[in-house]
C-alpha cells in the first residue's frame, strides 16, 4: 500500500468522523422541533432507496430477483437487516446456480 492510498483512507476516515461528530455536536446544542424530528426520521429510508434504485434499474435478473426477494422477506420478517441479508443470499444463489 503506497502513501497516497493511506492518505486517502485517513482523509475519508477523518471526513466520516467529522460528519458523525458534527451531527452529535449540533444536536447537543439545539433542540429540534417535533416537525424536524419527523422529517429527520425519513432520511434513512430515503438514503437507502437512493442507493438501491439506480443499481436495481441498471441491473439484470439477479438484481431484480434479489430486490423482489428483499421486499417479500421484509413483509414477512419485518426486519430490514434480515430482509437485505436474505435478498442478497437469494440473488447470490441465483447467480451461482443459474
Amino acid at each position: 500500500m503506497n502513501g497516497s492510498t493511506l492518505l486517502a483512507i485517513a482523509g475519508m476516515s477523518l471526513a466520516t468522523f467529522a460528519c458523525r461528530y458534527g451531527g452529535y455536536w449540533l444536536f447537543s446544542h439545539i433542540r429540534p422541533t417535533p416537525a424536524l424530528r419527523t422529517v429527520l426520521g425519513y432520511i434513512p429510508g430515503a438514503l437507502f432507496v437512493s442507493y438501491v434504485a439506480p443499481a436495481l434499474f441498471a441491473g439484470g435478473p439477479m438484481q431484480w430477483i434479489g430486490g423482489a426477494a428483499t421486499v417479500v422477506l421484509m413483509l414477512v420478517v419485518r426486519d430490514l437487516s434480515l430482509a437485505v441479508l436474505g435478498g442478497t443470499a437469494i440473488a447470490w444463489v441465483w447467480w451461482s446456480y443459474v
